[in-house]
């Protein structure tokens, strides 16, 4: 099986107070994003045998992606996450003992994967995490990894060891304050940060303040976004950025480009609602401009 992505992680809904349910994940997101730009990637979950896992494979049958690597599950449920509001801000419970927590092995020939793609939050249960490091191991040509640091699912030195067998990472600063604390400037954690997990790559997020990359030959690229960009909802900005950074590791772009792309991206991506768009005439003006 020859896949030029793979996609790894979790799929779930985010649940509502009202009872609105909104269908997320951050690997669900990038594989969302990577399909409305013509990538087909291979997208490796698992879902409940309940409705709301037949509402993930309907979606993506409707958006066109394949859904044999998403695996169902006889006895855990679907991804969920409960919202709750105090104080007008959202407090999130990302429920324990989901389908995605038990990811089986999959029949791919990992050193057929020219990019492996996974956050951390999927790594929180050994069945997943053991998957995962079997796709590493089977030699992918990159590895790229998205950290998602969520307590209380994570711990140092497992994201430590997630780290170091990866070739590209993205953080936030929050994500860099906590793997990397220090008094020193963000540059030099950030280019300490590339030589001690010897990576190729550091994609630094900064919110409204932009975003960086740390190459490790040196160099670094920094993007501010538009300030007339209209702010509807950043929920998924991260993973909309993250999906234009493959793409460009995937097209060849140079770390400059890519990161412009990405920022444009996310940017267009906070003027709607929700971490997805349904509708593909919203990714055309990027694929015209980026001649995908």
């Amino acid at each position: 099986m020859n896949r030029r992505l793979c996609i790894f992680g979790e799929v779930l809904f985010d649940h509502f107070p009202n009872g609105k349910r909104v269908l997320g994940g951050a690997p669900f997101n990038v594989a969302w994003h990577l399909q409305a730009f013509g990538q087909a990637p291979y997208f490796i979950s698992r879902i409940g045998d309940d409705p709301e896992g037949e509402a993930v494979c309907a979606a993506m049958r409707d958006w066109g992606m394949e859904t044999d690597g998403v695996q169902i599950d006889p006895i855990n449920p679907t991804g969920r996450v409960s919202v709750r509001f105090d104080g007008g801000e959202p407090i999130y419970d990302i429920v324990d003992h989901c389908a995605y927590d038990a990811i089986q092995s999959e029949p791919v020939d990992a050193g057929r994967i020219e990019l492996l793609y996974h956050g951390s939050l999927a790594l929180r249960a050994p069945i997943s995490r053991q998957t995962a490091e079997k796709l590493r191991s089977g030699g992918p040509g990159t590895v790229f990894v998205d950290v998602n640091l969520r307590s209380p699912w994570w711990e140092r030195e497992p994201v430590r060891e997630t780290i170091q067998q990866a070739h590209w990472v993205k953080l936030n600063m929050d994500e860099l304050d906590l793997l990397a604390p220090s008094s020193e400037s963000v540059a030099m954690r950030a280019d300490k940060f590339v030589r001690e997990y010897v990576l190729a790559g550091l994609v630094l997020t900064r919110g409204s303040a932009g975003a960086e990359v740390f190459s490790a030959n040196g160099e670094c690229f920094a993007v501010r976004p538009e300030t007339q960009v209209e702010v509807v909802d950043t929920v998924g900005a991260g993973d909309a950025f993250a999906s234009v950074m493959i793409l460009g590791l995937v097209a060849g772009w140079r770390p400059d480009v890519s990161l412009q792309r990405a920022q444009a991206f996310a940017s267009a991506l906070i003027g709607e609602r929700g971490a997805t768009v349904s509708d593909s005439g919203f990714y055309r003006p990027f694929i015209n401009d980026w001649n995908l």
